[in-house]
Parts: C-alpha cells; structure tokens; sequence
C-alpha cells in the first residue's frame, strides 16, 4: 500500500478521490463541482479563481460572513489557551455566553446548555420536554426540519422520512400554515389559519394516547419553503399546548440571533417558548448550539435525571466564538441592519418579480427571504426543471444559491446572506438571479 501524500491533487484527481471515497449524504443532491479554496466576507473562491457570491452564508450559518476578523482572532488566542474539557468542568467562556444570552432574552428563559448542532439542541430540548411531563408524543409541522438524529429526525417531515423504518413512537404532525397555498380558506381565498389549527389538533388528539409532551416548530420554516406562520398564530398554538399540558419548544436554528430584523423571530408575536433552541448564527459558522429554558424546567429536569452530554457539551473555544458572535451583533446593531437590509433585498425581488411570469410568490421576513419559481401564475404549478435551470444559471454566473423543491410546491429559493453584506453585494445577487431566471425561462 502506497502511503498517503498531501500534496495537492490535480482537479481530475481530487473529483476522483472524492467520487471514490466520500459518502453522498444530501439525498438526491450532488456536490457542487466547484473546489473551495478559501472564503471571505460574502464571497467564496475557487481554486481555480472564481469568486461566488453567498446567498446561503454557508450552511445558513455565517451570519458574520465568512472568515469575519474577530470571530478569526478569539479562535486564535482560544485555541491557545482552552479548547476543551471533560463535561463535567466548566471554563469562564461557557458561563458568560450562557449569561450572556439570558440577557437578550425575556424572563424566564434563563438557564443554558451548550452543545455543537441543531439537531443536538433540539434532541435534547425534545427529551427535557419528554423527562419534565411525562409524556412522549411530540407535535411538529408537516413541513418541518429539526435535524438527523432520532428525536429531532422524528419531529421533521420535510425528507428523510422514508427508509429507514419507523420512528419513535409518539411523532404527530400538523399543516403548515402556508399563506400561498392555504388548504383551509376563508371567503376570499385567503389562508383560514385558525380553521387549520383546530384542524390540525383535532387530529392530534385523535391520534394521541394521552401521552402529548411537547410541540416544536420553527417561527419561520425554512426548509419547508421560507414559510412564515400569521400573526396571532403562535398565541393560538400556545394556547392549544398550554390546554394539553404540553411545552411549546421553538427552533431557532436559522432565525435566532437578527437575521429576520429582530434578536429573535418570536418577538414579534410575543409569545415566550417554554424551551428555546439556538444553533447555525450562534456560531456563526462554527459548530455551537444552545437549549434555552426556565429556572423552574430545569429544577424539574435535574430534579428527575436530566441525562444529556456529548463529547463537545460546553466546550470552551466555540463558547467563546459565541460570545464574541453577540459582541458584533450587539455593537453592530445588526438586528437593525438586518431590516434595513432585508427591505432592500425584498424591493429588488419584487422588482424581478415584476419581470418574470414565473416568479409566482415572495416571502419571508429581514434577510431570510423566500422566491417561489411557478410555471402558471394561476395554478401556481412547479417545475422542478425550472428550479435546477436557474440554479445551475446562478453558479455559472457566480452566485450560490440553494432552492428547496419539495412535492406540492414549486421551487423556492431561500436567500439568507450574511447580516454584514453590503447593499452592492445585494444588488449584484439580484441582478445575477434575473438575469438566471431570464436564461433559464428562455432555455425551457
């Protein structure tokens, strides 16, 4: 056996290794064939010297853009001093982001667990919720994503649901409310979401044992298509959990921490989660997660054996990044930018809407925004060759974007660009996805 080098490989070579070695995980995705060589601010950089422009910051997580200089220069100084422990020690990084982000918070949620991914936030939040009630049924969206392991897979029913046997048991799912495509109505066709709702848990306490726990559901479903729930509809389902003696747990994986124009989505319904969970902007990149609850939860959960650590449970280099992370968005004022921002990227979307027939909706709230590609305006038919078309258009041009295409819905583009892009790097996105769209529409 020949011994390893680490000499770069040529390209051919490099597609050939990791068409041989690496697992496919995105389902029926591919990887993009381009080769990453480094990444700053909005943009990405080929090795062979193309720069894209990142609509996704990253995995919907670099908030702060790519390779941002503090977030760089606290994971020096931190790797140099602490990194990591045994869980069952503490590090001055992990309690002062855990104060830290009770202080941007409304009472109660106060207390803290720090872990590294949202599917680990939400496998936890989901057994705390499971431990303090009793029960063991968790309610979520049909079109929802919480994450890959086995509570948090449970909960989400976006993909990944088939093949791979059954869930735990107890797993119920309730509509979306999809303003877009409402499956209750009022008079005038609008979305009859109150309707829905009652829908909905009529089912759920028909399926029931009597065992119901938790419901978790993110204030703006992102893999489910950038779909943002009404105003009034959060009130409405804490009040259906609250008749059930069930918590409510938000997933604020992608809209926690000013990307929607406030610190937390759920601001503006008013409503406080029972558990709050916290993951991709709090890192900004780098693996960091929270599980936010109240004092009395807690009390409750230590009470019964709260059970929960992994390798990388409060480890203080990216505790350290995350506090750091609330330091720019703070002094940044970056929920503020955010807005401005995302008025800015919605005005330009309406104007390419305005252009092109197959725009049939756009949605979203700050800089997490929503395109809905149709083929008919008026039956709002998909098309998923559409979808690829102006994708594919996209990266050619130089601009990544990720589009969610999933059965009974035509492709949406989900636009989140860091908070810290500037209004020129905005417009040249814009201007690149209509001239994409203008390609792809000509090419069909």
């Amino acid at each position: 056996m020949a011994a390893p080098t680490s000499a770069p490989s040529s390209t051919e070579t490099f597609w050939a290794d990791a068409d041989r070695h690496l697992v496919r995980y995105a389902g029926a995705g591919d990887f993009t064939r381009e080769i990453i060589s480094r990444a700053e601010g909005s943009f990405l950089h080929t090795e062979d010297g193309r720069r894209i422009l990142d609509f996704t910051s990253g995995q919907m997580s670099a908030i702060l853009g790519h390779s941002h200089p503090e977030i760089v220069e606290t994971v020096r100084r931190q790797v140099g001093e602490l990194d990591h422990l045994f869980s069952g020690m503490l590090s001055r990084p992990v309690v002062d982001l855990a104060r830290r982000l009770a202080g941007t918070l409304p009472a109660p949620l106060e207390k803290a667990l720090l872990l590294t991914t949202g599917a680990e936030s939400n496998e936890a939040a989901i057994r705390m919720a499971k431990l303090v009630t009793g029960g063991h049924e968790i309610v979520s969206f049909a079109r929802s994503w919480h994450g890959m392991t086995q509570g948090a897979a449970g909960a989400t029913y976006s993909a990944g649901r088939k093949g791979y046997g059954p869930a735990a048991p107890g797993n119920l799912a309730i509509p979306a409310p999809h303003a877009y495509r409402p499956d209750f109505t009022t008079p005038d066709g609008g979305l009859d979401w109150r309707r829905q709702l009652d829908f909905g848990f009529d089912l759920v306490d028909a399926q029931s044992t009597g065992n119901l726990a938790a419901c978790i559901v993110e204030p703006i479903l992102s893999s489910g298509g950038v779909i943002e729930p009404p105003p009034g509809y959060f009130a409405a389902l804490r009040g259906k959990c609250r008749e059930r003696g069930m918590l409510l747990i938000l997933d604020e994986a992608q809209t926690g921490l000013c990307r929607t124009g406030s610190w937390y989505a759920f601001e503006r319904d008013g409503v406080v989660p029972d558990i709050l969970t916290l993951s991709k902007t709090l890192g900004a990149g780098l693996p960091l997660a929270a599980v936010l609850t109240s004092a009395e939860i807690e009390q409750e959960a230590h009470e019964r054996g709260f059970l929960f650590f992994t390798t990388h449970v409060a480890d203080p280099l990216v505790a350290a990044v995350g506090t750091t992370v609330l330091d720019v968005l703070t002094r940044d004022r970056l929920d503020e930018r955010a807005a401005a921002l995302g008025a800015f990227l919605r005005a330009g979307l309406e104007r390419i809407g305005a252009r092109h027939g197959v725009v049939g909706d756009i949605r979203g709230r700050g800089l997490l925004a929503g395109l809905e590609l149709v083929v008919d305006r008026e039956t709002k038919e998909g098309s998923d060759a559409l979808g690829a078309l102006v994708t594919r258009r996209c990266l050619e041009l130089g601009l990544h974007m990720n589009i969610v295409q999933l059965p009974g819905m035509g492709g949406v583009f989900r636009i989140a660009p860091p908070l810290t892009a500037t209004e020129d790097e905005l417009s040249l996105g814009l201007s690149i996805l209509d001239e994409a769209i203008g390609d792809a529409v000509a090419r069909l």
